[in-house]
């Protein structure tokens, strides 16, 4: 029964590379410009390891949304929440859910399948 949605794989792995890489955008633009106004942890100061993070993710997210150089932005991407979850979170505690670490985790990971499964469907890399 299942087996006949395969053939929307590629363009449901496209929504969520869309998804993914808008919401890991919004966490670069909390961090360099303070938008959404409140939301933390707020605009940081420039050339800060926070400041540094929020380019990061704003470059990488920018370009995970697009589907531009995909699987590069998406190893970065990845890389970036494995060293932020035991730089920040892991250092609270092992367990994601006691450390608040929980999106770090997923977010690495998530990253990773797409370094390895590419952009899906409505994809710059996809054009080429």
């Amino acid at each position: 029964m299942f087996a006949s949605l395969s053939r929307y794989e590629p363009r449901v792995r496209g929504i969520l590379r869309i998804v993914a890489g808008l919401v890991f955008l919004s966490h670069g633009l909390v961090k360099l410009l303070g938008f959404p106004e409140g939301a933390p942890p707020g605009q940081q100061p420039p050339m800060s390891l926070l400041w540094a993070a929020g380019l990061m993710e704003i470059v990488t997210g920018g370009l995970i949304t697009i589907g531009w150089f995909t699987r590069l932005a998406a190893l970065i991407a990845s890389g970036e929440m494995a060293v932020a979850y035991w730089m920040v979170h892991g250092s609270k505690s092992i367990y994601p859910v006691a450390n608040m670490g929980e999106a770090a985790v997923l977010y690495c990971f998530l990253f990773l399948y797409f370094v390895t499964a590419g952009p899906g469907a409505w994809s710059i890399d996809r054009r080429k």
